[in-house]
């Protein structure tokens, strides 16, 4: 059975490729995004035009007809306009929500925290709101790895404690875990938190070191190889991450009958709240990344040897057991493969 589904973010990284997703199997897709110029607004158009949103048509807070597919609408506005926020869940009536608009960046909570606060923070508490008073069957939801922060035991797993954030954009996605929960077990909302592993793929952000490696090394720039080179990440290729999140919506997780609050496990409850990890369980080194995308552009980069930054972490590697024992999945690109279909993309994209 189809659902009427809300995705926000739909002008972003993930929220582009999973509303194509569930387009193209049918689903009743409605699509939300601010479109703030956080980065290059262009990248956001071109995600839109995709699924035949003419951008420049778009009026705040008014729902646009896609081009291209019936079953697709699109309505620009901020997730912490409450007027707005409650009438288009009030007006709509969706099965189910998924919360892929965030201000994005670990770096840029340093210098504008506010924008974590109104977006992150205030901004889901309104999609909670929206979906407690007009029985939403299920909300999924973006969370980070980065929530582990200063965590050191490998592989994350989400039964580990994450108390320790380093950065305001990773302590506002596990306030977003802990507001959910609350939510699962005073109004039965079932809720599914997802830990995204570095996600990275064609129409990525720019933000991002594979857009920034890729975009210097064509243009003859060095870059800036933070931690001198000893960074790991678990780059998760965009795609893998779709997959992951469309089995998510479809399953919302019943309560963990075997939860104590004696040993609480942070991951579940027994109300129908989940966190679930999302990447490739396979670490890379980022000097192997940055050999990935010298091999992909065809040339060598010139590399500036960094500290690491402040709120970055030196590696991450997710613990995916029960993505693969509740979901029968688990994301399995080859860094290789991934990383040159990125630069073909960006090639393309900008006619490199």
């Amino acid at each position: 059975m189809m659902s009427k589904i809300l995705v926000t973010g739909t002008a972003g990284f993930i929220g582009s490729f999973l509303a194509a997703r569930l387009i193209e199997r049918g689903d009743e897709v409605v699509g939300l995004d601010s479109i703030n110029d956080y980065y290059d607004i262009r990248v956001k158009h071109g995600r839109l035009q995709r699924q035949g949103i003419d951008y420049e048509t778009i009026k705040y807070g008014k729902m646009k007809q896609s081009t291209k597919f019936d079953n697709f609408r699109f309505v620009k506005m901020n997730l912490e306009d409450k007027e707005s926020m409650d009438k288009l869940f009030k007006v709509e009536q969706f099965d189910k929500v998924c919360n892929l608009a965030a201000q994005a960046g670990v770096r840029y909570s340093l210098i504008n925290p506010q924008a974590y606060i109104d977006s992150n923070i205030v901004g889901f508490t309104n999609i909670l709101e929206g979906c407690r008073h007009n029985d939403v069957g299920h909300l999924a939801y973006a969370s980070s790895s980065s929530v582990y922060g200063l965590n050191e035991s490998m592989p994350f797993s989400t039964s580990d404690n994450v108390d320790h954030p380093v950065s305001l954009y990773a302590a506002s996605k596990k306030s977003n875990e802990l507001m959910a929960h609350c939510y699962s077990h005073l109004f039965g909302l079932p809720t599914t938190g997802l830990r995204f592993f570095t996600v990275y793929g064609p129409w990525g952000r720019p933000d991002m070191a594979l857009f920034i490696f890729t975009k210097a090394i064509l243009e003859g720039q060095p870059i800036d190889v933070f931690n001198h080179g000893k960074m790991k990440r678990d780059f998760t290729y965009v795609d893998d991450i779709v997959e992951g999140v469309t089995r998510v919506i479809d399953n919302p997780f019943p309560g963990n009958p075997n939860w104590s609050g004696m040993k609480p496990d942070p991951g579940s409850s027994k109300a129908p709240y989940k966190i679930y990890n999302i990447g490739n369980s396979a670490p890379v080194l980022l000097m192997d990344f940055i050999e990935a995308i010298e091999e992909a552009v065809g040339q060598q980069a010139q590399k500036n040897m960094m500290d690491i930054q402040p709120g970055d972490v030196p590696a991450t590697w997710a613990n995916v057991d029960d993505l693969i024992e509740n979901l029968d999945y688990k994301p399995a690109t080859p860094i290789k493969e991934g990383v040159r279909k990125f630069v073909q993309w960006y090639r393309d994209f900008y006619k490199v």
